[in-house]
């Protein structure tokens, strides 16, 4: 037994300095097989393990397993390092060169128009509203005061939905809808909540209008509700003002010019003047619509229409991008064009 065991540490040291010195993983490999491979020359000497005294048999055999682990661990942490080095650059990193720019996205033109008009109707103390696209005859038109027989609620304007007769979406025995404007959600929150209300509603809206340059099937839409006691049509044209101010110049002049809606009375049209609008070969543009709430859209709610006064306004999105960034065809906010996106 001595000769086999003074012979295993000169046989472990010349492997493991085999193992070390590999170059690569085909010489590590070539290594293995010849130490602790099947023809190794440790396999071998488990072999020899039977020509001993019995007695003596289990301290070489465990002498030998260990020190096969001790080069099965040295196997392991070479080949390691070997593929660590594979994976190195050929080349030298220089640090000092500057880094390469990532890629990052930005919003859509039309997503950082509507958060800049929310955020202006936030800074007077307006909270952010949301409703259903998929809406009601009631909400959409009974609720707002617009009669049956009201052109907007025909087929060839509005985009009604199929539904089942057994089916449980409809309500108010009114058929479903996409919505025509967000003054739905002004009727869903009235619903809800007691004055004082002081909300603006940014969506998606849909009609049944040909796509060109000035219209689209759908579009996004922002309107805007306030109810308390003594609200007046200065505070109206006020607010007005002071968002379009922050929208697109501190030159903008507005006027109103009367108008009708079903749901406000009295109506107005709003006009704009600004060198935004001179640019455009135009003293005043049309911008929005606006109105004091009807007292009817009031009871419909639940309100004393002669405790509580209120104003609704309403422009499309697309429209005060148009301007702000003198775009002429509303189609390209949404043929996805990266060389029209990267631009904002």
């Amino acid at each position: 037994m001595s000769s086999l065991l003074n012979d295993i540490e000169p046989l472990k040291q010349a492997a493991l300095a085999e193992l070390r010195a590999a170059p690569d993983l085909a010489a590590l490999e070539h290594a293995k097989g010849n130490w602790i491979g099947v023809h190794g020359r440790f396999t071998a000497l488990m072999k020899q393990l039977g020509s001993l005294p019995k007695e003596d048999r289990p301290a070489a055999g465990r002498l030998i397993n260990q020190t096969k682990f001790e080069l099965e661990a040295a196997l392991a942490g070479r080949r390691e390092e070997i593929e660590r080095q594979a994976a190195l650059p050929k080349e030298p990193t220089d640090f000092t060169l500057p880094g390469r720019r990532r890629a990052l996205g930005k919003l859509h033109p039309l997503t950082q128009v509507t958060d800049d008009i929310v955020r202006s109707f936030r800074k007077i103390g307006f909270a952010v509203a949301e409703g259903p696209e998929v809406e009601d005859e009631y909400h959409c038109f009974d609720a707002l005061n617009t009669p049956a027989d009201h052109p907007a609620r025909d087929t060839q304007d509005t985009f009604y939905l199929a539904t089942d007769s057994n089916s449980k979406l409809e309500t108010r025995n009114s058929k479903l809808l996409l919505r025509t404007h967000t003054s739905s959600v002004q009727i869903r929150v009235m619903e809800k909540q007691q004055p004082p209300v002081r909300i603006v509603v940014p969506g998606r809206v849909y009609r049944r209008d040909n796509a060109d340059a000035t219209h689209n099937p759908t579009f996004q839409q922002i309107e805007g509700l306030y109810v308390d006691k003594g609200v007046t049509v200065g505070d109206l044209k006020g607010t007005v003002e002071f968002v379009f101010q922050e929208l697109l110049g501190t030159d903008v002049k507005i006027r109103f010019r009367p108008h009708y809606f079903s749901y406000t009375e009295p109506s107005f049209e709003i006009d704009f003047s600004s060198s935004l609008t001179r640019k455009m070969g135009k003293e005043w543009l049309e911008i929005a619509g606006c109105g004091m709430v009807h007292p009817q859209v009031f009871e419909r709610v639940g309100y004393d229409p002669e405790l509580w006064t209120g104003w609704a306004f309403g422009f499309g999105i697309e429209r005060i991008a148009m301007i702000r960034y003198g775009i002429n065809d509303i189609r390209l906010f949404y043929e996805n064009d990266l060389r029209f996106l990267r631009q904002f």
